[in-house]
């Protein structure tokens, strides 16, 4: 058996034994907290949907939390969720569809941001500048400036900002993450985060009638004034780069999130290369449904890899996570295996519920007790960010040009590999790689949290906005 081929051997069985013995949910913890102090918290929940849903439930069902507000620019969402939050706490909350009466009202004191990642940041520094504490969903900004501005924000009006990454609440990443730290793994040199998904075409581009009771101005906000260009308003935004990041900002920001938690990684690195594209079908998508994103650290690399055509998973039992590798073993998911692959433990500890430590924090106005601040929120998500900037700067060729790139440019070898299955996997789905090829994107160069010498790139690390939506100077 050769290295290589013992190697992913032993990653894909780390990652099906890991998922087994790992903790089946993200939040699992009892809050063990004390009864919340007589002062009711009044909180606001942004965004209607999927996400929205889940925090007004959340907030909730905590003691000493009233669900005061719901808001969407789409009116029959704002009134469905005030009803549900009615039937749950026995008091409607107020259903608005501008969040500004939000940040009006001095009686609220917490915002939760669910909408579209186009307005997360915006959304985040208006409520803080307004005196409202913040949690808000990965990722936390449609752009590297952007998240850059919420950390201002932060150090300049006090407020506390935690983001939707909950992982970092399990007790048994931090321990693992402790165990790194003390060098018990070894030199870590390496880690994969992967995103395999079967995600379909979201409708032909063209021009669409938008949902009735949707104030398509505030739904927009930032964005620019443009057309309904595909069939579905909701959700579908995540593949237009106009109002989301595709994959990467959608569900990879949860993986990158917690190797850099595990790894205790700092910044964005020294280079960033992007490989990939929308494959398989024509659609009213922009974004890449099939990539792989290479980050340079010196001594470390981490690969993203995200699959949305139909794929075999990693491993047999799992289809997402990640592979930390380190010279006297591996973890994967929750649990350290040695160097032949042999589960030796599945790390414990105390775990909380990420909502539950966002009002904590609240409460103490301490921001050291927050377990996922927005600094760390947006290192995570600009990672994302500087992997798609990669992809938009680059050019379509061949996979042969490609795979002479990858060797030319001196990256670790499990670059290689990967980018051999992936061009096997789209083979296999019947993708006609002479065709539709793949994009090669520019190998970018970062310092700090900017390009070197690539005005392009550059450009993409911020955007223009609308008025009244402009990104306040904190």
């Amino acid at each position: 058996m050769t290295r290589v081929t013992r190697r992913r051997f032993f990653e894909e069985s780390m990652i099906a034994t890991a998922a087994a013995a790992a903790t089946p949910q993200l939040l699992m913890a009892e809050d063990n907290t004390e009864k919340a102090a007589n002062n009711t918290i009044r909180h606001a929940v942004i965004g209607c949907r999927i996400r929205g849903k889940v925090h007004a439930a959340e907030f909730g069902q905590q003691d000493g939390v009233e669900v005061a507000y719901v808001c969407d620019p789409d009116e029959a969402l704002a009134n469905e969720l005030a009803a549900t939050v009615e039937k749950q706490q026995g008091k409607r909350p107020q259903a608005v569809q501008d969040l500004r009466h939000i940040f009006d009202d001095k009686s609220v004191d917490t915002v939760s941001v669910a909408a579209p990642n186009h307005w997360h940041a915006l959304a985040a520094i208006w409520a803080m500048q307004a005196g409202k504490d913040v949690y808000v969903e990965k990722p936390v900004s449609h752009n590297v400036v952007e998240g850059r501005r919420m950390i201002d924000a932060v150090e300049a009006t006090g407020r506390i900002c935690q983001v939707g990454t909950q992982r970092r609440s399990i007790g048994g990443l931090k321990a693992a993450a402790e165990f790194i730290k003390q060098g018990k793994l070894g030199d870590v040199t390496f880690a994969r985060s992967i995103i395999y998904g079967n995600r379909g075409s979201i409708g032909s581009k063209g021009v669409y009638d938008l949902p009735k009771n949707v104030d398509y101005n505030l739904w927009l906000g930032p964005a620019p004034m443009t057309k309904l260009t595909r069939p579905n308003l909701h959700y579908d935004w995540h593949w237009d780069w106009n109002t989301g990041g595709g994959e990467l900002c959608n569900n990879n920001i949860h993986i990158i999130d917690t190797c850099r938690m595990l790894m205790g990684l700092e910044g964005l690195g020294r280079s960033v290369l992007s490989i990939g594209g929308r494959m398989g079908y024509e659609d009213a998508g922009e974004t890449p449904n099939t990539q792989i994103v290479v980050h340079d650290f010196g001594k470390v690399t981490i690969v993203q890899e995200v699959r949305g055509l139909k794929s075999d998973p990693f491993s047999k039992q799992f289809n997402a996570g990640w592979v930390i590798h380190g010279t006297n073993g591996f973890i994967a998911d929750e649990s350290l295996f040695d160097l032949d692959g042999k589960l030796v433990e599945t790390f414990k500890g105390p775990s909380e519920d990420h909502f539950v430590n966002f009002i904590k924090a609240v409460r103490s106005g301490k921001r050291a007790d927050l377990n996922a601040d927005i600094t760390e929120g947006h290192q995570s998500t600009a990672l994302c960010h500087v992997g798609n900037i990669s992809h938009r700067v680059g050019q379509p060729i061949p996979v042969a040009q490609i795979a002479t790139a990858i060797e030319q440019a001196e990256l670790h070898e499990d670059v290689a590999r990967t980018f051999d299955r992936t061009v096997k996997h789209l083979e296999g789905n019947g993708v006609d790689l002479s065709k539709t090829p793949l994009t090669m994107g520019q190998h970018l160069k970062i310092d700090a949290e900017s390009f070197v010498d690539n005005a392009a790139a550059n450009k993409l690390l911020a955007r223009t906005y609308r008025k009244p939506f402009e990104l306040p100077t904190v």
